[in-house]
């Protein structure tokens, strides 16, 4: 993660930021106190809560990393201002699929903040590369398994 940037609308950031907070003062004190409690109930070998509230802290703990690496790793997506001539992260596009004539809007976000049945579509996926960079009008091919054409309508 370290040579890779993690791209976050400033919604995005203030999330990471809330869960981040979250899980270092408030959860992981949950967890100390559920290993201190588990502990206490003597031989630890067989101590279905000790193992359990372990299991936890390697989850809580890993999170928090994962969390530290994106925070210093981010980059702030400006949905607000950029050029509306061509397709980057943060456009909001408007797209027509040749191949069924349907049409669709979607924001290209960072991969933290794709929830494409919202229409927010990670700049990661073969549609978000595929029209990155382009202008109202270009034609591009999806490059899937099966690969398909798209249309750009539309950039906000």
């Amino acid at each position: 993660m370290a040579d890779s940037k993690i791209y976050v609308t400033e919604e995005g950031l203030q999330k990471l930021k809330d869960e981040y907070n979250n899980l270092v003062h408030v959860v992981r004190e949950e967890v100390k106190s559920e290993l201190a409690e588990a502990r206490s109930l003597g031989d630890l070998s067989e101590n279905a809560d000790w193992d359990a509230a372990r299991d936890k802290q390697a989850q809580v703990e890993s999170r928090i990393a994962e969390l530290e690496g994106m925070l210093n790793h981010y980059e702030l997506i400006d949905t607000k201002k950029g050029s509306k001539r061509i397709v980057h992260i943060g456009s909001t596009v408007k797209i027509e699929f040749l191949d069924t004539k349907e049409e669709a809007e979607y924001t290209i976000v960072g991969s933290t903040e794709a929830d494409p049945l919202n229409g927010r579509l990670s700049n990661e996926t073969p549609l978000a590369q595929a029209i990155l960079d382009s202008r109202v009008g270009d034609t591009r091919t999806v490059d899937v398994a099966v690969p398909y054409d798209v249309i750009i309508i539309d950039i906000n």
